[in-house]
């Protein structure tokens, strides 16, 4: 089982570029598609989806549904049967209910009645929706609102299961337990989350993918995308008059307010201060420095 991204690239109207020459090989496992806003993440999975075609390139995939290998803009149906969608802005009907709402997308998806009554059971049971399964929709939290997202998208129980910013605007206790269910989830399918929330793709990721302004910067594991920064990263504590000139001279991951002054941790190829000394990388750092290098290369702007 494989989605293949081969080249693809988006333009809009006006000649603005959504995507440029993407390419990357996807297989079971979590990929995180790491990037900030406007970077080109809900252009790609709106494409993935079968929602919008590219403007060059092809998606092709190997898999249950396909029978053979299928390019998703000639053949979006081999897909589409077995692929899950949670977009960024999933939209309830606020008046149904759960179970209303999950049969009224069983009907959609072609799944029978008995079938959809028995996985829709199952789907309230595993959520924890169960509970509040005959509440209308809207009187939900964000938190449950997005479990009903996920249930909808596993109907069909997905071999392709693809999430755009799923944590966006969640509690800090409803976004764990959602990093906690992409996980479950994995085995052996596909799930793709797209995020520009570090922390998300770091609890829960195989393999991020790195995107920005449309292009693709890195593919790896996180082990992988440490050891890229490994050595580069600094930390010291320097009187708070300071910061603002650190922050004009060096990249700056992050700073901490002590009784001595400011704990300042900074991604740079050299020492950048004499009372500098070496640090533990973590993602956020490898992030940063990523797009830093990118931002110098002069990649031209893609605006969505």
């Amino acid at each position: 089982m494989e989605l293949i991204i081969d080249g693809v690239s988006k333009r809009y109207r006006g000649g603005v570029w959504g995507l440029r020459d993407f390419s990357l090989a996807l297989q079971p496992g979590v990929l995180a598609l790491l990037g900030p806003n406007g970077a080109g993440k809900s252009t790609l999975m709106r494409i993935l989806a079968t929602i919008t075609k590219p403007t060059e390139g092809r998606v092709t995939w190997s898999g249950p549904g396909a029978g053979r290998t299928a390019d998703l803009a000639r053949s979006p149906n081999a897909v589409r049967a077995v692929l899950g969608y949670l977009p960024q802005d999933f939209g309830v009907y606020p008046n149904l209910n759960p179970v209303e709402f999950l049969e009224y997308i069983a009907a959609l998806k072609g799944l029978g009645g008995r079938t959809a009554r028995a996985r829709i059971h199952e789907l309230l049971q595993s959520l924890n929706l169960f509970d509040v399964r005959r509440r209308p929709l809207g009187g939900l939290s964000g938190g449950m609102k997005q479990r009903v997202g996920i249930a909808q998208a596993l109907l069909n129980d997905p071999q392709l299961l693809i999430v755009d910013e799923p944590t966006t605007g969640l509690d800090p206790e409803e976004r764990v337990r959602f990093r906690n269910l992409l996980s479950d989830l994995a085995g052996e399918r596909i799930v793709l989350l797209s995020t520009h929330i570090v922390s998300d793709a770091e609890a829960v990721a195989t393999q991020i993918a790195v995107i920005h302004r449309g292009r693709l910067l890195e593919a790896a594991t996180p082990e992988a995308l440490l050891q890229g920064v490994e050595g580069k990263v600094w930390q010291w504590t320097l009187p708070s008059t300071d910061l603002v000139r650190v922050r004009q001279e060096h990249l700056v991951s992050s700073t901490v307010r002590r009784a001595d002054g400011v704990q300042v941790r900074v991604v740079a190829d050299d020492k950048p201060g004499a009372d500098a000394v070496h640090a533990a990388p973590t993602l956020e750092d490898a992030y940063l420095y990523l797009l830093a290098q990118a931002n110098g290369a002069g990649k031209e702007e893609v605006e969505l």
